[in-house]
Formats: C-alpha cells, structure tokens, sequence
C-alpha cells in the first residue's frame, strides 16, 4: 500500500501481521467519526495516520500536526497514548527540572561498561503548527528566532550555529565525523511529512567543547542535547537544564497543562526526554531474556548503537528510558541510571 493508492476516504486496509498501535486502536466507527475533520491550521486525520498506513511495520503509527491534533482527533489519540505512556484522560503531566533532586552519582567511574551519555529533549515553538504542518515560511522563521536564541548562549553553552542549506563541505565532513549532522528523515518521517522543503530550514548548532548540541527543524523544531563521553549523568542533566532555561528567555515552547511538552509524535509527549547510554554489555547480549527483564522492570527501552530500527555491535547498546509522559524529567533520568546501574551488576555477575 502506498500513500498514494490511500487518499483517507476510505478505511485503511492493515496487513494481518501489522501490530501498530494506530493498527491496535483504530476501529472504523472511530475512522468515520475522524476522517473529515481538520485542525485549525489545515491539518487533516488522513495526514496524521499516513506514515502508519503506508509503513505498516510501524510501531505507533501517527503524528500531530499542532496541538489542535491532540484534541480533535482525542478519539484515536487518546487511546494510543493510555496504551503506549498508561496515561488517562484525567491524568495530568507533571514536570520537575531541580537537578538537585537527582540522585545518579557516576555508576562506571572506572569506564568499563559505558562509553557515553547523552540526554535530549524535544520541543517545539508555541502558536505555530508542529512539523508536519508546518509551512516552508514558518518553518524558516522559526530556524531564524531560534539560531539568533542559540547565538546568544554564552559560557560553556556557547558556540556556533550551521544552517543545512549551502553547508561548507568542510563543515559537512567535520559535522559527519563527530556524528552530529542529520538527514533527511527516514521513510517513516517522510511519510508524515516531515521531510518537506528539505534542506531548507534546518541546522546545527553545537558548544566549543561539543557537549551541547541543538539540531533545528528535525522531527521537533529543537531537540536540544546534552552529551559527554563516560557515565557522569548528573553533569549530563545540569548542562542540559541550564540550555533549557536560557533559551527559554526568548523562545516560548508549547506546552499542554494535561499533556506536557507537546511533540509530532505521542510517544514523546510530557518530558519529551530520552535519557540514555551507550554501554557495554556482552554477557548479557547472549542473554536477552534477563537482558529484556530487567529493561521493563525498570522501564528502559534497548536499541542498537544506530538508534530506533537499528542492531547492537560488539555486545554494545542504547539503553534510554521509556516513560516520558506522566512521570518529571528527574523520573525519567532516575529511571534510566537505576536501570544501568542494574544491568552492570548482572554484567558483573555473568
């Protein structure tokens, strides 16, 4: 199936081996109830379940195009959101950013098991759409306020802004090297239509020390991130809380008093936080099902070192949280250290 042979008239047709949560929750009376309506700034429900149609190995299947999405097309949302986060109608996100709530001393002083830290979060400007709606005039001016925001970071924030379009080749390959450029989305992302007018629009900043970096107009219009070689997750967190809050001063992010930070897509939604490690865990790679238990008893997701879609190499993995919405920010890093700090003592005990 393909985007085009699916124009949103009709019910989707889902392949028997699909297991998306778009697949899982959506019924044709709630197709009828939604197919016709469209937000405020133009955005349909056919445009918000495209990529979960016509990628049908999805695993969530739909994005917002505005915060409108989220109430207009409750029906879907809703229930996606109560499977995926366990998060009610009535349920209200909460947010704690004090540092000094965080218990998370350095779980491998010695460097043994994790090569590196990084936490990110998501966010997007208020009082316009989210990515796929977004037009190319708002999308360029958001790049505009938000690299001239990024500029004016000082001390050890402080650093240089690099738009995508008619990016110098040797930036390019210095971007490439550290790991830090991004590219078209994936097909995923396409289909949603995230990858519109692409490159235009989008850029890089990053820190001297290149421990802090901000990628523009991607999935979020900022995904802001923090990041160092090692396992000192506290240093990790503060630095990113401190960018946060000074680009707060003169960027407004939207956000929901019941669903937090709003994002494109659900899974993100409340912190938009993925806190996570690259760690080294070759014992346990030969046994995933221990791997795997201690993973969901303390609520982290595994992936390859590639990110989401992508296998481990040589016994090493992402391992991030998975709660994002519903539980703060410290929860969320408090999740993940508590959950390595686990999977070290079963390293050490194989």
């Amino acid at each position: 199936m393909t985007a085009m042979r699916w124009d949103g008239s009709t019910f989707p047709e889902f392949k028997p081996n699909c297991s998306s949560l778009l697949y899982r929750h959506l019924s044709e009376p709630a197709f009828e109830q939604l197919k016709d309506k469209i937000t405020g700034s133009g955005f349909t429900f056919a445009q918000a379940i495209n990529s979960g149609v016509v990628n049908q190995d999805s695993s969530i299947g739909i994005y917002a195009g505005d915060a409108e999405s989220y109430t207009l097309f409750s029906a879907l949302f809703d229930p996606i959101i109560a499977d995926y986060h366990g998060f009610t109608k009535t349920d209200i996100h909460r947010s704690n950013l004090n540092m000094k709530t965080l218990s998370a001393p350095n779980p491998d002083p010695d460097g043994l098991y994790i090569l590196s830290t990084r936490i990110r979060v998501g966010r997007n400007v208020a009082e316009v759409p989210l990515g796929p709606a977004l037009s190319r005039e708002q999308r360029n001016t958001i790049e505009s306020q938000v690299a001239k925001s990024l500029c004016n970071l000082s001390g050890e924030l402080a650093g240089t802004y690099y738009p995508l379009l008619g990016m110098d080749e040797t930036v390019r390959d210095q971007l490439v090297a550290d790991h830090f450029l991004f590219k078209a989305g994936d097909r995923f992302l396409d289909a949603a239509g995230l990858n519109r007018d692409w490159p235009e629009g989008r850029g890089i900043f990053h820190n001297r020390e290149k421990t802090f970096l901000v990628w523009v107009n991607e999935e979020d219009q900022l995904r802001i991130i923090s990041m160092q070689q090692g396992g000192d997750i506290e240093a990790v967190f503060t630095r990113l809380v401190t960018a946060v809050k000074e680009i707060e001063k003169t960027v407004t992010f939207m956000f929901d008093q019941r669903l937090g930070y709003v994002t494109s897509c659900p899974t993100n939604l409340g912190t938009a936080m993925r806190a996570s490690v690259h760690i080294r865990l070759p014992k346990l790679a030969a046994d995933m099902p221990a791997f795997k238990n201690i993973a969901d008893s303390h609520h982290l997701q595994i992936r390859g070192i590639h990110g989401e879609h992508s296998e481990s190499e040589s016994g090493i993995f992402d391992i991030s949280n998975k709660r994002r919405l519903g539980v703060t920010e410290v929860e969320c890093v408090q999740d993940m250290y508590n959950g390595v700090v686990a999977l070290i003592n079963k390293e050490k005990e194989l």
